[in-house]
C-alpha cells in the first residue's frame, strides 16, 4: 500500500476540497483557535490568487455553539444539538466571514442534508449552485445543517461530507486536515512502532481495518471517517489526502507534491 510515487500530477488540481474538523477549529479547552483559522483562511485566499477554486467544508458548529454557551460539554438531547448548532454556526461563520474579509474575499454559507444530495433535482440544485458561485470567486463555506438534521437526512459526519461536496464539485483534489499526520498500519497511540502510510493505492474496504475510532468530546469524526471518505474520493477519480492541520499551509506542500501525510491514488476512470 506504501511507496514512493510522482506525485507531480497533484499540483495541477484546479478545484480542492478542503475539510476541516472540529479539533483543529478548537483548543483542548474548547475555546476557537482563532490563529489557526487565520492561517488557514490565509491560504485559501493565496490559492483562490494563484487561480485555484476552494470549497472549504468546515465542522465545529457544535463545539462553538457548546462554547458560546459555556456547556460543560455536547448536549445529549437531539433538540439540545440542534440549538447548540443554531447558535454555532451564527459565530463560526461570523468568525470565517471577519477573517476572509481582510483579504477581500467572498465567501458563501452553504448548509447541506443527505435528502438535498440525495434528491436528483436537489442534487442538481446543489450543484448548479456550487458551479456559480465558483465561477464568481466566491468561497462556498459548507457544513451540514444540524439545526435541522435528524438521523433519516444526517451525512454522519463531515468527512463523508467533503467526500459528498467533493463529488458534487468535481473536485480534481480532497484534502481533509485532521490531528494526526495521516493514516498508519496500526493506531499510533497503542503502538510505537506505527507506520505513517505516505500513499494508499489498494482502495478496497480493508484498508478501513486498521483506521481509528471516534474522536474527541467535541468532534464526531475519526481516523475511520477519514479513510474512507478518501478511499471513495479516490475510487470516484478524485485524489485526496489525509494531513495534519496544525499549520494549514500544509497545503502548500501537499501541492508541491511533496511527501506529507497520506496520499489516496485515484483511479483512473
Amino acid at each position: 500500500m506504501d511507496g514512493i510515487l510522482n506525485r507531480s500530477d497533484i499540483s495541477k488540481a484546479k478545484r480542492i476540497v478542503i475539510k476541516i474538523g472540529t479539533t483543529s477549529l478548537t483548543y483542548d479547552n474548547g475555546h476557537v483557535n482563532l490563529n489557526r483559522i487565520g492561517h488557514l483562511t490565509r491560504v485559501i485566499c493565496d490559492l483562490m490568487n494563484r487561480g485555484k477554486e476552494v470549497v472549504l467544508v468546515t465542522s465545529g458548529a457544535i463545539g462553538i455553539g457548546v462554547d458560546k454557551l459555556k456547556l460543560p460539554g455536547r448536549p445529549s438531547t437531539l433538540s439540545g444539538k440542534q440549538a447548540v448548532a443554531a447558535v454555532g454556526q451564527l459565530m463560526l461563520m461570523n468568525i470565517y466571514e471577519r477573517f476572509f474579509s481582510e483579504f477581500s474575499q467572498t465567501v458563501a454559507q452553504v448548509l447541506l442534508t443527505k435528502n438535498v444530495t440525495d434528491g436528483e433535482e436537489s442534487r442538481q440544485n446543489a450543484i448548479n449552485t456550487f458551479n456559480e458561485l465558483l465561477s464568481m470567486g466566491v468561497v462556498p463555506i459548507v457544513n451540514e445543517n444540524d439545526t435541522v438534521a435528524v438521523d433519516e437526512i444526517k451525512y454522519g459526519d463531515n468527512d463523508y461530507l467533503s467526500f459528498i461536496v467533493a463529488q458534487l464539485t468535481k473536485a480534481d483534489l480532497l484534502v481533509i486536515l485532521s490531528d494526526i499526520d495521516g493514516y498508519y498500519d496500526k493506531n499510533p497511540q497503542e503502538y510505537d512502532d506505527a507506520i505513517l502510510l505516505h500513499t494508499i493505492t489498494d482502495l478496497s474496504e480493508k484498508i478501513e481495518k486498521n483506521a481509528g475510532g471516534s474522536g474527541t468530546a467535541l468532534g464526531t469524526g475519526g481516523m475511520l471517517t477519514k479513510v474512507h471518505a478518501s478511499r471513495l474520493a479516490a475510487a470516484s477519480g478524485i485524489w485526496a489526502v489525509i494531513a495534519n492541520g496544525e499549520k494549514p499551509e500544509i497545503v502548500y506542500d501537499i501541492l508541491d507534491g511533496k511527501e506529507i501525510g497520506t496520499v489516496f491514488v485515484p483511479e483512473k476512470k
